[in-house]
């Protein structure tokens, strides 16, 4: 590749963007070549997505320059985002959902090319990926959902991708899907296109990026070729300090008495963390919103609720986005210290604090309107609202999206703690590292439970046998 073919696609100078007094990048430098693939890590609120945001138009810059290599907009350099939070429509098609952002697509036989373009996307990405052009995207799971956006953003579009940001892009698949979304993205880089891959799955980062950019407080405190990071020592660099390996337990503890028994064959005791996995799609959440349906009223939440709900999709099921981070978080005990109907406001502002403090939310302010945190942040808040509640049983549908490295450890260790003072988790989730914090798994095949696994038996190479493979369940 000549100098020419490696001229930067986007160069930053100095580019720092505010917030009214808020400072959330702060005086970047940084520039992706063609061939690049940026890994660009940081915990919740580091000043991320306001990078990107900057690389792809969205935001100017309050001061610095962003620059681009053709054109005088990121649209005409070929710069294309996949964002964490999924923007399709979910009226439409997946083939419609291309037409958004391709405007050549015109004249009234379009969608015949949308769906061969997007089909051929798909299939080049995620080899067998079942997903019908078709299809409305409301009935998609969100893992296909993260696969059709993931697609739109790869395919050609009138124009070829030269630069691809993927913000989170696995955080709804399961391994085997990551894996071909990561092998996409080598070859798309081999051919002299760019990506800036954002995840907190260092796994991925490794596996993935030619160097690393660290971010904290909006500012590049780090830059180097990927072999020049340890795993501990990118931690040590995001400024949260944790242990290369995750404790386990499943190990010398005793449960109480049986607490969830579905006709399916799942079962949870007192004190117990039962993980759900297998291949996404197969039937884990649809196991666990049943077993929330059954336990919890449509109409009235009582002073004492059975189950409580962390969801993943939070854009779909967890945020209430008019509402403000404290209200966000105390809906879940408004019942608890009611009197007469009254809310207690002083209580209710004292629970948001605690737990503020307590799971780290990045806020001045818990009054601040809940969709002016990150997503990771978001997410905090949703574990805030379970965990404030008196609910025995804490049901978790793969609740980790977009949450850092550290903040993820200490959500293990409150589980743990919580688990330990008898409360009860049914946790699906699609990382493998997950699962194996729990005493028990469910292994899910087309529906079904098709293994369970305890103690030792939880490893990699059991749970993916038996998502492969149909097993008697124990």
């Amino acid at each position: 590749m000549n100098d020419h073919e490696r001229a930067p696609l986007v160069s930053l100078t100095d580019a720092a963007r505010h917030f009214g007094p808020v400072r959330a990048l702060d005086g970047v430098t940084l520039s992706v070549a063609p061939g690049d693939c940026v890994g660009l890590v940081g915990h919740n609120g580091a000043g991320k997505s306001t990078l990107v945001n900057l690389v792809n138009g969205g935001l100017a810059p309050s001061s610095g320059t962003v620059g681009f290599a053709t054109g005088s907009s990121a649209l005409e350099a070929g710069v294309r985002s996949v964002f964490q939070e999924l923007s399709l429509c979910p009226n439409l098609t997946v083939a419609e959902n291309l037409r958004i952002s391709h405007s050549a697509l015109k004249g009234p036989n379009w969608r015949r090319p949308a769906r061969a373009e997007i089909g051929q996307s798909l299939d080049t990405i995620f080899p067998g990926h079942g997903i019908d052009p078709n299809a409305e995207v409301d009935t998609l799971s969100i893992a296909e959902r993260q696969m059709v956006e993931i697609a739109i953003g790869f395919a050609p579009r009138g124009s070829e991708a030269r630069l691809v940001i993927l913000d989170e892009p696995t955080s709804s698949l399961d391994a085997g899907i990551a894996d071909q979304l990561l092998a996409h993205v080598k070859r798309f880089c081999a051919s002299g296109g760019a990506v800036i891959f954002i995840s907190h799955m260092m796994g991925e980062v490794f596996q993935v990026a030619t160097r690393i950019v660290v971010l904290k407080d909006g500012k590049v405190v780090a830059e180097r070729p990927t072999e020049d990071f340890t795993r501990q020592g990118l931690v040590d660099a995001m400024g949260h300090v944790t242990a290369d390996t995750a404790e386990t337990t499943g190990t010398g503890r005793d449960f109480g008495t049986e607490v969830v028994r579905t006709d399916q064959g799942l079962t949870a005791r007192k004190g117990e963390i039962v993980g759900l996995s297998g291949l996404a799609g197969h039937g884990q959440a649809a196991a666990l919103a049943r077993l929330y349906l059954s336990r919890s009223s449509a109409w009235r939440a009582g002073k004492a609720p059975e189950v409580v709900f962390v969801a993943g999709d939070r854009q779909r099921d967890g945020v209430l986005p008019l509402w403000s981070i404290l209200r966000n978080i105390s809906v879940s005990i408004l019942p608890q210290g009611a009197r007469c109907g009254l809310v207690d406001r002083e209580g209710e502002t004292k629970v948001a604090q605690d737990w503020k403090t307590r799971i780290g939310i990045r806020t001045e302010d818990v009054a601040n309107p809940i969709l002016s945190l990150s997503g990771g942040n978001q997410q905090k808040v949703l574990f805030a609202r379970a965990l404030a509640s008196a609910a025995p049983v804490v049901i978790m549908d793969d609740p980790m999206r977009g949450v850092d490295v550290g903040t993820k450890q200490d959500v293990y260790a409150m589980i743990r703690a919580e688990a330990a003072r008898g409360r009860t988790f049914l946790w699906y989730s699609t990382e493998t590292e997950e699962v194996c914090q729990c005493d028990r798994v469910f292994v899910f095949r087309n529906h079904e439970i098709s293994a369970e696994l305890t103690g030792a038996e939880i490893t990699e190479e059991k749970i993916l046998e038996a998502s492969f493979e149909m097993q008697e369940a124990s």
